[in-house]
């Protein structure tokens, strides 16, 4: 595989590109965004490794949920807003109509 990393800016490229590219798997990472002028820093990182090179999309919150994909931003039981890792996995398998690809997050894989 290419060590090429190719930026996608959209969610809509990112499904287009996966659905066109079937790649075996998604991986995820529920990243700190330092960057923010907001208070929220969660982001989350869509990786798409395939043979041409890794396919790179960042979303960003928005209110209670992820600017582009709407995935939710729910709070956990002392209040901290985060992303569900099983949100994530149905969200990408439910866009991209089919149970496969494998859905994994970067941390645990």
């Amino acid at each position: 595989m290419s060590e090429r990393y190719i930026r996608v800016k959209t969610w809509e490229e990112f499904k287009r590109l996966a659905i066109e590219l079937k790649p075996d798997a998604v991986v995820y990472s529920i990243d700190q965004n330092g960057m923010s002028k907001t208070k929220e820093l969660t982001c989350l990182r869509l990786i798409m490794p395939v043979s041409s090179g890794y396919y790179v999309y960042l979303d960003f919150p928005k209110d209670n949920a992820l600017r582009e994909t709407g995935i939710p931003i729910r709070e956990d039981r002392l209040g901290n807003r985060c992303l569900q890792d099983e949100d994530i996995r149905q969200f990408i398998k439910s866009a991209l109509g089919r149970e496969n690809p494998q859905v994994y997050s970067f941390w645990t894989t």
